[in-house]
């Protein structure tokens, strides 16, 4: 049945009317409690009152697959636009940026010369940047990239996802950059070839990948909902005695805010994922398709139950 329903809701994600609806009538039917605001203008209040309560957050500018070097263009000074409102307005706040928004699936040398943009004025204004893991066709030239920025800028992360056989590999081979990574479940439809089509084994990978990247003493950001995963790395942190500015769990905004809270009381770093725009329909499908069970906390965040 769950397989059922992400199969489902990455359907839905992918269906250009849809999408071109929700755009047109803006963040109705419930999403303007997961999406933060149709600009970054509108969202910094909400950033704010995070920050407030003792959150960091990373913001997104939803939107991808760009494939024309304009609106690439667009996208790079969006970002960096972005950078220099988190230091205008001093907010503890990181960004995340997709890559085929900044030209990835046009040509390496323009999304190279686009993502330095984003990285000098980053460097210059002193926000760190997450580079977001697309889909697996993606994943290689992903990795090239950040390995190449990473030689060359500090601050800089990137995502690796558990469901991909491939990852605990990348994990091992990416140790020698010393990285911050952000681990996480995976939120696309992937083949049973390239990725583990049970829950099950995609927790399991899940766990391996945060035990190797903490023990091999790295900065891990453990992006999960998940209550087992969540324990899972609460109790790892206690038997090996790993400090807890070693690592921080990550949360989508307006989902399960009461176990965000909860974690952040007892003394865990507590950032939130905060995603911004009208590009929000196919965010919000792959946020269901994630993890069904996410349904039930979009229905009661929309009914207030």
């Amino acid at each position: 049945m769950e397989q059922l329903m992400r199969n489902f809701f990455l359907f839905l994600a992918k269906n250009k009317s849809l999408t071109n609806l929700a755009k047109r009538y803006g963040l109705r039917f419930g999403a303007g409690r997961f999406v933060a605001g149709a600009t970054l203008d509108s969202s910094i209040t909400a950033i704010k009152r995070l920050n407030e309560k003792g959150m960091p957050v990373t913001i997104d500018h939803l939107g991808e697959f760009v494939d024309n070097e304009r609106e690439a263009a667009e996208m790079t000074q969006h970002c960096i636009d972005a950078i220099k409102a988190i230091s205008k307005e001093k907010l503890d706040s990181q960004l995340s940026l997709k890559m085929t928004s900044m030209g990835l699936d046009i040509s390496d040398e323009l999304v190279l010369s686009n993502m330095r943009k984003i990285m000098d004025a980053a460097t210059k204004h002193n926000v760190f940047i997450t580079i977001d893991m697309e889909d697996y066709s993606r994943c290689e030239k992903t990795l090239e990239i950040f390995k190449m920025l990473k030689s060359e800028y500090d601050n800089i992360s990137t995502v690796i996802q558990a469901y991909l056989y491939r990852s605990l590999e990348d994990v091992q081979t990416l140790d020698e950059y010393h990285p911050n990574l952000r681990l996480v479940k995976g939120a696309y439809k992937e083949p049973q070839t390239v990725a583990y089509p049970e829950k099950s084994d995609v927790d399991n990978n899940f766990k391996k990948l945060i035990e190797t990247h903490l023990l091999n003493g790295n900065y891990t950001a453990i992006a999960t909902h998940d209550d087992e995963i969540i324990q899972y790395t609460k109790d790892l942190v206690e038997k090996h005695n790993i400090p807890y500015d070693q690592f921080e769990f990550q949360m989508l905004y307006g989902i399960r805010v009461e176990r965000q809270d909860q974690l952040m009381q007892e003394g865990y770093k507590m950032r939130i994922y905060v995603p911004y725009g009208n590009d929000w329909y196919g965010y919000f499908m792959r946020r269901l398709a994630e993890r069904p069970a996410n349904v039930v906390f979009v229905l009661k965040g929309v009914f207030g139950k």
